[in-house]
């Protein structure tokens, strides 16, 4: 098709290329995601309220109405359509030899040519001359500024890499309003993407109203109030609590959302979890789950701990009927082709204690519990399937049977639980959380808003590429495409959504529709500063974290380096080390790793034609005895312990060092000389939600040949102490009495599992220590 595509061009565009220079094949405009083709021109085609589009159909006009909209709105004028007409400015032609997504648009000075073989290909097309367009378009008033609407002479062939091209929007954890929703929607379809994955229930709402069962929207849509306490740490609810905050969408809402999405080529495909992430609607059903639990089952505003597992009792008929009629719903609301029906983080505890379960388990021969939970997917599946509907689910639905012709999200690590489904001829689609996971911090954790786990920056996500050289061939076959997944666990309004998902949506978009060798990160990055723009004036909210700064500092015997990085390679690092004045565009150029002796404030920022385009970096390097001194222990990120600087609140921040396994912790720090010590001081950091805490012990002993240690300073503490709710640092101090010696190895014991009454019972508890300060 490609090949198609380029002679068409070409003929298309032969007058053109006499005596073109081969840089003029390459995109000289900037747009997002890359075209396939593009040869610019020269000259602009100019909008004015004398522009008529020439429609051969209603579909077409419809799909026109959308850009001419916007002039309305944001111009003063409403360019003309003329349906059945060839007379126009704007010409849009079925051309059924295209494939489907896939358009031709031509731009002289004075016409608009426009092929496609249905609505989608014409609306790619107009999308990409409203982002062609100043940015202006974007608002919802009109402008009074003298602006031309005009866009460049150009020659366009297109069509995607991948057939499906999403975004999961997580709006159970927290209720995104509908006129929100209806703004990213929007944004998805000026970035051709084609798929919302819309996940409608969880164990923190159900957001979907059900009219043959109220009460999960009376009582499911409706949690506690934890204030301003991260999500991991907030408590469950107690039996009477006041529950103010959530929301839901009518039905009326859906079929909105649904009509909107439409209109922009996006399919709508609704995500109800089973048999886990079930709280809400097990809060407004109880009867649904296990009889053998006896805790109170609410809607949770958190984890939950080991209320996360109460699921959906598999061994009651009661609870199918309910799930089938629930769909039975759906899919009279949601017209897509597919349903998911979840599957992921389903812990047995109380199906191993349920008599109806384990009856269950003997009446269909199965194994064990995760084959009874191949057998609840199964059951559900089948039901879908006879409504005519394909099921979809996440990667754990192949720790058992799959069901018929099940596609697999592949989300776990990079994803790869999804190619046992591959192996086994199913289609598959990924969503890898090391990547693609836009909950996760998207630059330098310093200046981000609190959430967990490490970075997947716009670089990640753009250089992301799903198909592997020891895939087996017929994989990439299966593979239908990639998605974004927005989870909001710590989102509190729509503004925290938005700022998560973009500008990295774009880079997902991108290597949704692109080809992997016409990928070219600095061309990225200037279409994505227009397209940022369009955004800016339609009032979303954008992150800037691409111009922030990454820093790593290593510490040497005399000095410490501090290296400096920024994922833009387009801007400049200023920076000053006075700690008196913040960087400015005339402060000295960051060229090599600086240089710090003793203790400094290292202050930076990005800058690009004289504008600070980040935010400043201030980093407190300091040294004392322990700096840039060798660590003798097992752990490859160690040096952070003694590399001068401290960690910030967020324990991933690359500047902690820290044990899982922590039953037994310990460290020499080499002084490469016999030294007299006064103090050793250790920065311990406690993130209650997390389960990251500060050890059960610390204890300090000295040698001088590295062999026969003695004793010296040691703290214990209480798990009062220890399991103190909040996320903050501490220094854990010790006194040295004066000793002289070479080696000092601090030795640590982690507490352990984390009590019944922690936010996570029983897991093990986690230890995180820098800086190690030594005087």
């Amino acid at each position: 098709m490609i090949k198609y595509l380029f002679i068409l061009l070409t003929a298309v565009l032969s007058p053109l290329l006499t005596g073109c220079a081969e840089a003029n094949l390459t995109h000289s405009v900037a747009l997002v995601p890359r075209p396939t083709q593009l040869v610019s021109g020269s000259g602009n085609y100019l909008f004015s309220e004398k522009t008529v589009f020439a429609v051969e159909n209603k579909e077409q006009a419809e799909v026109v109405e959308l850009l001419t909209g916007l002039f309305t709105r944001a111009a003063g004028f409403t360019p003309e359509i003329k349906l059945g007409s060839q007379e126009g400015d704007i010409r849009l032609i079925t051309d059924t030899a295209l494939k489907d997504e896939a358009y031709i648009l031509k731009v002289s000075p004075k016409e608009v040519l426009i092929k496609a073989s249905n609505g989608k290909g014409f609306f790619y097309a107009l999308q990409t001359i409203r982002q062609l367009l100043p940015s202006n378009i974007e608002s919802d008033r009109v402008t009074h500024e003298n602006i031309h609407w005009e866009i460049p002479t150009l020659t366009i062939a297109d069509e995607p890499r991948f057939g499906y091209r999403g975004m999961m929007l997580d709006v159970a954890r927290y209720f995104m309003p509908k006129e929100n929703v209806l703004r990213i929607i929007d944004c998805m379809g000026m970035l051709k993407l084609n798929k919302l994955h819309f996940h409608l229930g969880d164990d923190n709402g159900w957001r979907l109203e059900i009219k043959k069962y109220p009460r999960l929207t009376e009582v499911g849509a409706w949690r506690v109030d934890r204030k301003d306490i991260p999500f991991p740490a907030r408590r469950n609810p107690e039996p009477g609590e006041p529950t103010p905050v959530g929301g839901f969408y009518t039905q009326e809402d859906i079929k909105e959302i649904v009509t909107y999405a439409a209109q922009r080529q996006i399919e709508v495909i609704p995500e109800i979890e089973m048999p886990a992430h079930s709280n809400a609607a097990l809060a407004s059903y109880p009867q649904l789950a296990c009889p053998v639990v006896d805790k109170f089952i609410g809607v949770l505003p958190g984890l939950g701990g080991d209320h996360a597992d109460i699921i959906y009792c598999a061994g009651n008929d009661s609870v199918f009927t309910f799930l089938q009629n629930v769909i039975d719903e759906m899919v009279t609301l949601f017209p897509s082709q597919y349903i998911h029906l979840g599957g992921d983080e389903a812990w047995k505890t109380n199906w191993k204690k349920c008599p109806l379960c384990q009856s269950r388990i003997k009446k269909e021969h199965l194994a064990d519990e995760e084959d009874l939970q191949g057998y609840f997917m199964n059951r559900m599946a089948g039901y879908v399937r006879s409504k005519g509907k394909e099921v979809m689910g996440w990667d754990e639905l192949t720790n058992s049977k799959l069901p018929e012709g099940a596609i697999i999200y592949g989300w776990q690590g990079y994803g790869q639980a999804a190619l046992k489904a591959a192996a086994q001829g199913h289609r598959f689609i990924m969503t890898p959380a090391r990547v693609m996971y836009l909950i996760r911090y998207q630059g330098p954790q310093w200046f981000e808003p609190l959430t967990y786990f490490g970075n997947n920056t716009l670089k990640d996500v753009y250089d992301y590429e799903p198909i592997q050289e020891n895939w087996k061939p017929e994989y990439a076959s299966l593979l239908m495409g990639v998605q974004a997944s927005m989870w909001t666990e710590f989102c509190n309004k729509p503004e925290d959504v938005e700022y998560q998902i973009f500008p990295r949506l774009a880079a997902l978009a991108e290597g949704a529709w692109v080809q992997p060798k016409d990928k070219d990160w600095p061309s990225f990055l200037e279409a994505l500063d227009c397209f940022t723009a369009h955004l800016d004036k339609k009032g979303i909210t954008v992150a800037r974290s691409m111009y922030n700064i990454q820093h790593t500092v290593t510490g040497k015997i005399d000095t410490s380096l501090v290296k400096l990085e920024c994922i833009r390679p387009d801007v400049e690092i200023r920076f000053t080390t006075g700690g008196i004045k913040e960087p400015a565009a005339d402060s000295e150029l960051y060229k090599e790793p600086i240089v710090v002796k003793g203790t400094k404030v290292v202050q930076c920022a990005t800058f690009s034609k004289g504008k600070q385009m980040g935010e400043v970096l201030t980093l407190i390097v300091f040294h004392n005895k322990a700096t840039g001194k060798p660590l003798l222990g097992n752990k490859p990120n160690e040096a952070v312990l003694t590399n001068g600087v401290r960690g910030s609140l967020k324990y991933t921040d690359f500047e902690w060092c820290g044990w899982k396994n922590n039953d037994h912790i310990s460290f020499t720090v080499d002084l490469q000389k016999g030294e007299k010590l006064e103090k050793v001081i250790i920065g311990s950091i406690t993130n209650y939600g997390m389960a990251v805490h500060k050890p059960k012990s610390i204890s300090v002993a000295v040698s001088d040949d590295n062999v026969t240690y003695r004793d010296i300073a040691s703290l214990n503490f209480t798990p009062e102490e220890i399991f103190r709710e909040g996320t903050f640092t501490e220094n854990l101090e010790m006194d040295m009495k004066g000793v002289t010696a070479r080696y000092v190895k601090v030795t640590a014991e982690g507490v352990g599992a984390c009590p019944e009454n922690h936010v996570r019972p029983g897991e093990e508890s986690k230890v995180y220590f820098d800086e190690v300060i030594i005087q």
